[in-house]
């Protein structure tokens, strides 16, 4: 499959999650497609965001469960098929969580997670550095700011950002 097409392609599968998705509450993060001929691999990333100002039960599942990822792949795989969507012989389709350290990659992403930590690799250096790890703390007008080292802030344009992912401390 060439690069163009599977761009095409995963922005389509990325549309046909995002209608299963909607209404269920959950969050369609990102979608992959690796591999070639039959050892392709679809994954898409699902989340369940806490609603805002919901009271949480600690006793209560949180997150992604294993009825929302079984959800998804039935709505999506069948769509896939339906409308073969996917060229060629064959694919193997996965959903599953984003993980505790899960790719921040659109505008969205950086306002929700404001207050948390993050490792972010930039297209271009700030300050001699493309690495930057530390607290986001601010997302406005399309300008990520990272609070780098205590008092040490780093502001960066979104389309900067080469990678970037929360980071949990172990």
């Amino acid at each position: 499959m060439a690069e163009k097409n599977r761009e095409a392609v995963r922005a389509q599968i990325l549309e046909i999650a995002e209608r299963a998705a909607q209404g269920e509450g959950i969050e369609v993060v990102d979608v992959e497609i690796l591999g070639g001929g039959s050892n392709r691999v679809v994954r898409i990333y699902i989340d369940r965001p806490a609603v805002p100002g919901a009271v949480i039960d600690p006793h209560a599942p949180q997150g992604v469960t294993h009825e929302d990822c079984e959800l998804i792949s039935n709505h999506v795989g069948t769509v896939l098929d339906v409308e073969d969507v996917i060229p060629g012989s064959g694919y193997t389709l996965e959903v599953s969580s984003p993980g505790i350290e899960r790719k921040l990659t659109r505008p969205r992403d950086f306002e929700r997670f404001v207050g948390q930590k993050v490792k972010v690799t930039l297209r271009q250096p700030v300050e001699k550095s493309r690495h930057w790890t530390g607290a986001l703390t601010g997302f406005t007008e399309g300008v990520v700011t990272l609070e780098a080292a205590p008092g040490k802030l780093i502001q960066f344009p979104l389309d900067q950002v080469e990678k970037a992912n929360l980071k949990f401390d172990w």
